[in-house]
């Protein structure tokens, strides 16, 4: 099979790198194309080169990633302009008939240069157009919307201080299909019909669904579901979704509005509303208010992904229903009908949000079924014991975005690998529990730093003064 193979170029955007390698390994598994995928030796890199079994894989990847700019089928790869050139005449030489498909009378075609880390000002782009006159065009040049589209980049590294003189790596090839960042625009936020403080970014959800292995017709969870913008993007790939949520006010679109300028929610905001903004109606099953600490559902539900952002307690508080009494460890009983009853809550630690996310996906997540979630830590204490466990949960990725100098959230991806674990607890380390407690100690040690350093500018400041009045004198 190998020799069938042919090289093809991806170009990634430059944003969430750590995310790029998970959501393309995930998508060839959901295509089952080339599932050994391995790792690029540089993955920060905008480009990768990879073997495909044929153009319409590469179509298939491009249609759900959303880290792609596009996909080309390699043509040449040298890390020299000369020795590129050379490379593209011989393959063209090698396959003559390409004058009678690609290079056909009635084909049209555009080039396009690219380069990364060096800008080039378009009399540049179209002097090195030039240096492809060897190339055997018959039809003419369509600019908007040809029928072959060649694609010459340029990288000249990743350092912005040093950019070298000639470029790294000179890559040609036949531009095959764009990735899916055109969306971004359309489920933009700002857009969006029903928004909260912690709505998730498009692309932070797309990456999420497609690490899910979100497919048509999959059953897909959110069990801290807010505003439901996790849901837009897996009803996007065509599964059913639902979701619950603790709170309330939330849910029926009664919290204080997110947009600046808006002082009252619309009558129309719902999660509902969302997925209708979007044409997913026919995919939303509901959404309901429930305690994840206390499940609602019936032993039987299998569900094919859970994706989730549990809340951390920085602006979303972490809460659970509390018992009647403090030592009080058992389920709260319901109150006798026709009497209205609002139980307390009590404060949801992440260690038991996770252990309880472990253990609802190993029993109701069918067998390969995945579990995507985010973990927030404290960046110089992280290490890989404070990631939740479970005995029937595989970990399989694990991406960091950074949030600020002391903070990040990692975006973590379990898959269900065995059943019988209905009695089976996950496990998590208690480093995380307090890291409310130390997201806003840290930021008050950081105001107590920075009121040192102004007391200290403002001595030194006064001492300066007193000795240039004591000189003049």
């Amino acid at each position: 099979m190998s020799k069938n193979l042919k090289k093809y170029i991806l170009w990634f955007a430059q944003e969430h790198v750590n995310f790029r390698y998970p959501e393309i390994q995930s998508i060839f598994k959901l295509f089952n194309i080339c599932p050994n995928l391995k790792k690029p030796e540089c993955p920060e890199h905008p480009f990768w080169v990879v073997d495909l079994p044929d153009e319409e894989s590469a179509r298939k990847i491009a249609s759900r990633s959303v880290s792609l700019r596009c996909i080309l089928e390699l043509w040449a790869h040298a890390t020299s302009v000369p020795v590129m050139h050379k490379n593209v005449q011989s393959l063209i030489e090698q396959n003559p008939q390409w004058k009678e498909t690609i290079f056909h009378k009635n084909s049209s075609f555009k080039i396009t240069v690219e380069t990364y880390n060096k800008h080039i000002s378009q009399a540049e782009k179209l002097q090195k157009i030039e240096t492809f006159q060897y190339i055997p065009t018959s039809g003419e040049v369509n600019l908007k919307n040809p029928d072959v589209q060649f694609m010459y980049f340029e990288f000249y590294g990743l350092d912005p201080t040093n950019v070298p003189a000639e470029p790294d790596n000179a890559f040609f090839g036949r531009w095959i299909a764009d990735g899916r960042r055109s969306d971004l625009k359309e489920l933009s936020l700002k857009r969006r019909k029903f928004i909260g403080n912690t709505s998730m970014d498009p692309q932070l959800s797309t990456l999420m669904a497609n690490q899910a292995l979100t497919r048509e017709g999959d059953l897909i969870l959110d069990p801290f579901v807010g505003t439901g913008s996790l849901l837009v993007n897996a009803a996007k790939f065509g599964a059913f979704v639902l979701g619950t949520d603790i709170d309330f006010l939330m849910l029926h679109a009664r919290t204080r509005p997110s947009r600046i300028r808006q002082k009252e929610r619309e009558k129309d905001e719902s999660v509902r509303a969302n997925l209708m903004q979007y044409g997913c109606q026919d995919k939303y099953l509901d959404v309901c208010v429930a305690d994840f600490s206390l499940p609602i559902w019936n032993s039987h539900l299998r569900l094919d992904a859970i994706i989730t952002d549990p809340p951390y307690g920085i602006r979303e508080a972490t809460a659970k229903v509390a018992p009647k009494e403090a030592s009080e460890k058992r389920t709260p009983s319901p109150p006798p009908p026709g009497v209205f009853h609002c139980p307390s809550r009590s404060r949801y630690d992440l260690k038991d949000i996770f252990r309880d996310l472990l253990t609802f996906g190993a029993r109701h997540l069918k067998l390969g079924g995945r579990l995507v979630c985010w973990l927030p830590v404290i960046r110089d204490e992280y290490t890989d014991s404070v990631l939740p466990s479970h005995p029937c949960m595989a970990l399989l990725a694990n991406s960091e975005q950074i949030l600020s100098k002391f903070s990040a959230r990692r975006l973590l991806t379990f898959e269900k690998i065995t059943e019988g674990c209905d009695a089976a607890d996950g496990e998590s380390s208690g480093a995380q529990v307090d890291f409310r407690h130390k997201y806003f100690s840290h930021g008050e040690e950081t105001r107590e730093e920075r009121r040192l350093q102004r007391a200290q500018l403002r001595q030194i400041g006064r001492e300066e003064a007193a000795k240039r009045r004591k000189e003049a004198q």
